[in-house]
């Protein structure tokens, strides 16, 4: 009988520490998987920060190292220019890509730095209890927004994907979930692309998920689970830029 599942190699025997209903499980799953069927695992190096993401070396089995907070894409940079042979991945909550991080990951995606960057957007700072996110929904309320994120005071949200995709340098942006399994088959497609970029030298690659945070949104894993699609319209779900798709095959 043909074997149709297996543990991923990359992927640690340890059980998860995330919450009950976060997503951040199942993408680590997923980009283990990647990992594996590019046959990358022993070049491979992730960089996380501060936030839930910080935790990604207690499940995933590649080199990872933890860079101050925002600061993924800028020790990015220095590891891939020092050694291009390696693949070289960041693992962000929105709050540390787009928000203290923000101008690193902006001038990383403008230089065309040739790595991958990977932004889990749940809307909220998930670590620190819940504060208003520069992807905060409008009128969501978080614990520094009681009342609802107003445009007047907190603005709008920021929307990460959609600005990538108009710089030179990005030659993969796309934006994916993993709360239905048709899309959580999608985003290891997304995933396992961004790689191929990187892999083909084209530049910097960037994927968004977003991912349910059911403590900090005060819902149960099943409503934070379908909240995701609320999530969804104001963060469409698609692939802006592909340059693969377009035929550029190297740098």
């Amino acid at each position: 009988m043909p074997e149709v599942f297996r543990f991923p190699k990359s992927l640690k025997k340890t059980l998860f520490h995330y919450c009950p209903g976060c997503h951040h499980s199942i993408i680590h799953r997923l980009l283990c998987e990647v990992i594996d069927e590019l046959g990358i695992r022993e070049r491979t190096i992730g960089l996380a920060s501060i936030g839930c993401s910080c935790f990604l070396y207690f499940y995933i089995d590649v080199d990872i190292l933890e860079a101050p907070h925002g600061r993924s894409c800028s020790v990015g940079t220095g590891i891939k220019r020092a050694r291009p042979d390696l693949v070289v991945f960041t693992y962000q909550g929105d709050g540390d890509f787009a928000a203290i991080g923000l101008g690193d990951s902006l001038h990383a995606a403008s230089r065309g730095e040739n790595i991958t960057a990977i932004m889990i957007n749940n809307t909220v700072y998930g670590m620190t209890g819940g504060q208003v996110s520069p992807t905060t929904l409008l009128f969501q309320k978080t614990t520094t927004t009681p009342y609802g994120r107003d445009p007047k005071k907190e603005g709008y949200p920021l929307k990460v994907a959609e600005i990538l995709a108009g710089f030179e340098g990005v030659a993969f942006c796309a934006r994916g979930a993993v709360n239905t399994p048709q899309r959580v088959l999608e985003a290891k497609k997304l995933l396992r692309r961004a790689f191929e970029i990187q892999l083909r030298g084209l530049g910097f690659s960037y994927l968004e998920f977003l991912s349910a945070c059911p403590i900090n949104w005060k819902m149960d894993p099943i409503s934070a689970t379908r909240y995701v699609d609320k999530l969804a319209e104001t963060f469409p779900i698609k692939v802006f830029k592909d340059q693969l798709s377009e035929g550029k095959n190297e740098a």
